[in-house]
């Protein structure tokens, strides 16, 4: 059996096989991935991001929504906040090291690691809320979203595909993961029509929330590049949900599947 067989073979066993809760396929030993980007707040701000969108209407002048603490990066959405007339936006857009924007390229296998803090007055809305994006430069849509989302009384946190018409992918209950530091990894391979993968995971301590995959997605849906963002994207439709609000990140790091 050649080589590159011997690895497709490997990689078709590990998509049809039941991981324990938290296995990435990186614990299989079908990829090997490489530290390629870590945040450090204190010490980088928020020069590791290419992009800062705080504010782009000039909606609240004067007043800064994203903060690069010591620890911590915050996020604050103010309910007088717009971006255009129906949303509102304070995100950071794609990462770089020393200045350098660290991409990922079609074809291309990355995991994004990180801790995020949601308090209450942060809620899940009809509309749409999204808290992380994959998108690409030029392209209106994204490509997946982590989006807070509210159906009757119940707030859910879910991923969604946006190239297989928004399909959700490991809803959860919102409520049990608020006033404390959830553990976030996303492994996505950026690949055209059924080539692409996702599979994210939520943790409460040592408790696994959420460790949901799926192979066989469309994940690139134009350009050159790809690249995350974070922070609040919500619409205003649901306004009633909406509050002054915050979201907390920490511990970001990017790695790359070598």
């Amino acid at each position: 059996m050649n080589t590159l067989f011997s690895r497709r073979a490997t990689l078709l066993a590990a998509a049809a096989t039941p991981f324990a809760a938290g296995t990435a396929l990186a614990d299989v030993g079908v990829t090997a991935f490489k530290l390629r980007w870590s945040a450090d707040p204190g010490k980088d701000g928020l020069r590791a991001f290419v992009g800062i969108e705080d504010d782009r209407s000039d909606s609240h002048p004067g007043v800064t929504h994203i903060f690069a603490e010591p620890t911590q990066y915050r996020f604050v959405m103010h309910k007088a906040d717009r971006d255009g007339s129906d949303r509102q936006r304070q995100e950071v857009r794609a990462i770089q090291m020393n200045g350098s924007r660290v991409d990922m390229k079609k074809n291309e296998t990355w995991r994004y690691d990180y801790q995020m803090f949601i308090p209450p007055s942060l809620k899940g809305t009809s509309s749409f809320t999204h808290i992380f994006q994959v998108k690409h430069t030029a392209v209106a849509s994204p490509v997946v979203t982590m989006s807070l989302h509210r159906t009757g009384s119940t707030e859910n946190v879910e991923m969604r595909l946006f190239g297989e018409g928004q399909a959700k992918l490991g809803v959860t209950n919102l409520a049990p993961l608020r006033n404390k530091w959830i553990d976030v990894e996303i492994e996505i391979k950026v690949a055209d029509g059924s080539g692409g993968r996702l599979r994210y995971s939520l943790k409460d301590g040592g408790s696994t929330i959420v460790n949901a995959s799926r192979s066989g997605v469309d994940t690139w849906l134009g350009g050159d590049q790809a690249h995350p963002k974070w922070g609040i994207y919500r619409s205003i439709n649901d306004s009633g949900q909406l509050q002054d609000t915050y979201l907390l990140l920490r511990n970001m790091k990017a790695y790359r599947d070598e």
